[in-house]
């Protein structure tokens, strides 16, 4: 911490002493190179942090740069409440090229916002209020008392303050809360759902981020140069901005400010080759995208990685702990019913998923859904976890219509879930993916961002103390900081089902926990469920593994081409010649390890009773 403190304080005195050695030309490279820093990081925080394609930085810039020439030469207004207004029009403007975002990703999202920047240039070429392809200018110079800022050197300072501000405020962003949240979406935007992720609005807050960082760019740029034309705002400054974030790192927001400072430096240094510069650049890129796409900020792991893997792998101390059983919940009243699913179907254009599915389950209870594959097992879930809209019936999860609900929405509500493939998020440490699914605050509250700072420090110090106490009790604190992706099977599925828990749901669905585990895996899965049911959390589970659901499940529910087709205790289940002619086919039960006479499965905690 304190080698930390001392770089930055190093970094700072640096910062502050550097136009004393610098002429009038080299200042205003610097000074510009300022401003592409801001527009990087705002691109960083759209493009690496949170996964949005995001072509229009260049015209977020152009809004806030225009926006201030314009009130301050033809409206009157001084220049620091013309900077307002501009980076709240700025903001207006990130908000509506968010939209396209709801509807569409990946490159169709990155050729609607490059259509709407190309719009805007358009716009501003041919537009009287704008100037045309004149442009404005005549901007004034911005006013501080004491400091006459049409002097370059002392508009340094002023650029200086900004972009520390906002680097500062950008990594507190990506570090918190707010930024797990914007980062697990870009990893899995279905799973970050499932955590309790709003999806949409975290899609239209990384647009706005952008767009801030943009405004604020526009404002000191037009200050700086005093003057607006369309060539500044072109869609060539928008692929040299896009170079600066891959060269540097797009997930790194110092990784952009790096690439936007020295492709800045580089530009100007080769502006009497300007052509062959402009191939080199795309050369550069093509190349960091193959061999390196993590960027510059990215080189330092992969070397570490490397050397891990020639000369041996990090801590072998590590190892996965026993599960520290949870202590017993609130039990439920007799007989209520948590889960109703009432006759859904689930229709693929030609394809039946689902036909008419009815399924109860009562809280406390440990339910089982087997069938063969492609009965309909994963698509129930689904259905029951919002990933899907059924074609008809309902679905009521505590008492209420949950059949048209999101998400993120029945995360909220309670309902927790894994996955038939791990979905784990693998840019996120093992303690990240804790973190995003026990943060359970609305993203309505980014605003304390902006004015409460502290609140969210200690929301954060909270969560992360709740993170360690659930990683001790999985076992998993050896892991905490390694990336999921790098472990092993088994272990990578204990942390999926830490991580569903997290969410201290009412209801956990387990899609196939046991597949791929080992035999004392599968014995340590069945202790965590009952324990996991036994706190006052009820599981349904799919599962292929016939002799795990028939030992732990209470009951067990069958599908078979979309339909229930039997349904009942496992001996029951086990017994129904449907189930032996659909499921187990022609083979005798023992081969497969089953018997019509099965062990008791343990059973949900009794009511007590007073005498």
């Amino acid at each position: 911490m304190k080698s930390r403190l001392a770089a930055v304080a190093a970094l700072v005195v640096a910062a502050w002493a550097l136009p004393y050695g610098l002429g009038s030309y080299t200042i205003h490279v610097v000074d510009i190179a300022l401003i592409y820093a801001l527009l990087a990081i705002g691109m960083g925080l759209a493009m690496g942090i949170s996964g949005q394609i995001n072509l229009a930085q260049v015209a977020f810039f152009g809004v806030g740069a225009y926006v201030v020439a314009i009130l301050t030469t033809d409206n009157g207004y001084g220049f620091w409440v013309a900077a307002v207004l501009a980076v709240l029009a700025t903001a207006a403007t990130g908000l509506f090229v968010g939209i396209p975002a709801l509807r569409m990703q990946s490159h169709y999202l990155g050729i609607v916002t490059l259509g709407l920047a190309l719009g805007f240039i358009n716009w501003i070429t041919n537009a009287d209020v704008t100037g045309g392809a004149d442009g404005i200018s005549g901007v004034p110079v911005p006013t501080l008392p004491g400091l006459d800022l049409s002097s370059e050197y002392l508009y340094y300072y002023l650029e200086v303050v900004v972009f520390g501000a906002g680097l500062v405020f950008g990594l507190f962003v990506v570090h918190t809360s707010l930024g797990r949240r914007l980062r697990a979406m870009r990893d899995d935007a279905l799973a970050a759902g499932a955590m309790g992720a709003e999806i949409p609005l975290l899609r239209m807050t990384a647009f706005v981020l952008a767009s801030l960082y943009g405004g604020l760019a526009g404002v000191l740029y037009a200050g700086l140069i005093r003057y607006v034309a369309p060539e500044t705002f072109s869609i060539g400054n928008m692929f040299i901005l896009l170079a600066m974030v891959i060269i540097g790192g797009r997930r790194s927001l110092v990784g952009c400010v790096v690439g936007a400072v020295g492709l800045t430096l580089i530009r100007e240094w080769l502006s009497d080759f300007s052509a062959y510069a402009q191939l080199g650049y795309g050369v550069v890129v093509v190349l960091m995208v193959v061999f390196a796409p993590t960027g510059l900020a990215g080189i330092p792991a992969r070397l570490r990685d490397l050397y891990h893997r020639r000369f041996g792998s990090g801590d072998t101390r590590a190892e996965l702990r026993p599960f520290t059983p949870y202590p017993p919940g609130p039990r439920p009243a007799k007989d209520q019913t948590l889960l109703a699913v009432q006759d859904i179907t689930k229709q693929f254009r030609g394809l039946r998923a689902l036909d008419e599915v009815t399924l109860t389950v009562r809280a406390g209870e440990i339910r089982g859904v087997v069938g063969p594959n492609g009965s309909g097992k994963t698509t129930l879930f689904n259905v029951i976890s919002g990933f899907y809209r059924a074609t008809s019936g309902t679905v009521r999860f505590a008492d209420a219509d949950t059949t048209t609900a999101r998400p993120y929405v029945l995360s909220l509500a309670g309902v927790a879930r894994t996955f038939q493939n791990l979905r784990l998020f693998g840019q996120l440490t093992v303690r990240e993916n804790i973190l995003v699914a026990l943060d359970r605050t609305r993203t309505r509250t980014i605003w304390q961002y902006a004015v409460w700072q502290p609140g969210v420090l200690r929301r954060e110090r909270r969560l992360r103390a709740e993170a360690q106490q659930l990683l001790d009790r999985y076992g998993l604190a050896d892991f905490a900081e390694a990336a999921p992706a790098a472990l092993p099977y088994g272990i990578q599925r204990r942390i999926e089902i830490a991580r569903a828990m997290a969410a201290r749901p009412r209801l956990l669905l387990l899609d196939e926990p046991a597949a791929g585990l080992n035999g004392e895996e599968v014995q340590q899965l069945v202790r965590i469920v009952r324990s996991i049911r036994d706190s006052g959390t009820t599981v349904v589970l799919i599962e292929h593994n016939m002799g795990l659901v028939m030992s732990l499940c209470e009951k067990v529910t069958v599908l078979s081409s979309g339909k229930v087709i039997a349904e009942g205790t496992p001996g029951e289940v086990v017994a129904a010649p449907e189930v032996i002619e659909a499921y187990l086919g022609d083979s005798d039960l023992s081969e497969l390890g089953l018997s019509t006479e099965l062990p008791a499965p343990r059973p949900a905690p009794a009511e007590e009773t007073t005498s």
